[in-house]
This record gives C-alpha cells, structure tokens and sequence, in this order.
C-alpha cells in the first residue's frame, strides 16, 4: 500500500500532463490552422484531484485503524475506478490514457489492499495521540496493573467466582 498510492499518484499526474488526443484549430484573424495536443488534465479534469487523494490516502492509513482504514480503502478503490473508466472512453493518444489506466488499476489494488488487510498493518504511535486518548490509555493500565495487584486476571473478561 505505500508503495502502491506514491506509484499510482505519480502515473495519474504524468497521466494528466500528456496528450490524450490532437485538435485543428483555427488561428483567430486567418484561414491557417494549427494542430494542438490537448492533455489528459482538460479531457478529465478529476486526474490531478485523484493524485492528491492518492498521496493523502498514505496518510489517512497511517493515522486510521479497524473499520475507518477499511472504509478508506473502498473509497480508494472506487475512486480507482475513474483514472480505469476514462482511460479506456476518453481520447486517443495510447500514452496519456494507458498511464491513466495504470494509475487507476495502482489505486485499486491498494485500496483492496487496504480493506482486505488494513486491519494488520500498524497504526501511528501512541505519542501522536490526542491527550485525552493518552489519559485514557494510562488510567485503561492503571486499571490492569490494579487487578493483577488484587489477585485477579485482568485478561479475562468476567473474574472468576
């Protein structure tokens, strides 16, 4: 996964920077016209936000867990699908659309990665905690230190009778 998003993110920015198809324009005042490239960012304006979103995704995966890393994940996976879907419908050029594609398929892949094994990668520190979250924590262990103290098993769910 974060080799994945960097990877994807980079493809989709190169993706929107290449031409994706030529069109003959007039030049204004003569009968001349020109031959313009126009880049995959014009035909798909949603390829440098999808990039933007792939780097941030590193982020959101670091600081989430459980349910809300997964979530994350199908988002990123869905939204993998439309670098996938507009290089395969829009334009003509094989370069800009094939690297949007790759882009697309990255960001897919690591959003399935996220769902399927995000709740086994680690999350961020405890000292990146809020200091609520830490007080909790502390007192959470004060807790368990106090039942082994007292003779109990603090693993166990209910003590025994």
């Amino acid at each position: 996964m974060a080799v994945l998003l960097p990877v994807s993110a980079a493809a989709l920015w190169g993706a929107a920077r290449l031409p994706w198809e030529h069109t003959v324009r007039a030049r204004p005042g003569t009968d001349a016209t020109t031959t313009a490239a126009v880049p995959g960012e014009e035909l798909v304006p949603a390829l440098v936000p999808l990039a933007v979103l792939a780097l941030a995704a590193i982020a959101g995966a670091l600081a989430l867990s459980g349910l809300w890393r997964r979530l994350l994940g199908a988002a990123v996976g869905l939204l993998g699908l439309v670098p996938v879907w507009s290089g395969l419908t829009v334009g003509a050029e094989f370069a800009g659309r094939a690297l949007a594609v790759a882009g697309g398929v990255l960001m897919l892949a690591a959003g399935v990665l996220l769902v399927v094994t995000g709740h086994r990668a680690p999350r961020l520190g405890g000292r990146y905690r809020s200091p609520g979250a830490a007080k909790e924590s502390a007192r959470v262990e004060e807790d368990l230190w106090a039942a082994l103290s007292e003779g109990q098993d603090p693993t166990l769910r209910r003590p025994p009778n």
